[in-house]
């Protein structure tokens, strides 16, 4: 009984924590290159290669049925770059939109 709720409970643990590492992905690949830069944070290319290679790990991590469980609890470590991108890089870039914003806002470039 204890390992089924184990399992239930580290299943979603490791979706929750995939879940968050492809929204951190595919946000820094819509923000703006000069964003990154302008607020003193690493550059676009750097997020976009940690947290894809974030992402892709998780993915390894995903508990039956979703994946094989390679990494069991291990999966909420690799997750570690997508909280810190969506605590702390996330709101400061949040004023210059997404790469498809609106032309006529030079913040939004």
């Amino acid at each position: 009984m204890f390992a089924q709720l184990q399992a239930a409970i580290l299943f979603v643990i490791t979706t929750t924590c995939f879940a968050l590492e492809v929204w951190a992905f595919v946000d820094a690949l819509r923000r703006p290159p000069r964003a990154f830069t302008s607020e003193g944070k690493r550059t676009k290319k750097f997020w976009s290669i940690l947290l894809g290679a974030s992402a892709l790990i998780g993915f390894l991590g995903l508990q039956p049925p979703l994946g094989a469980g390679y990494l069991n609890l291990s999966a909420l470590f690799i997750a570690v770059p997508a909280f810190i991108y969506l605590a702390d890089v996330r709101p400061a870039l949040k004023p210059y939109g997404t790469t498809g914003g609106n032309q006529n806002n030079p913040r939004s470039w």
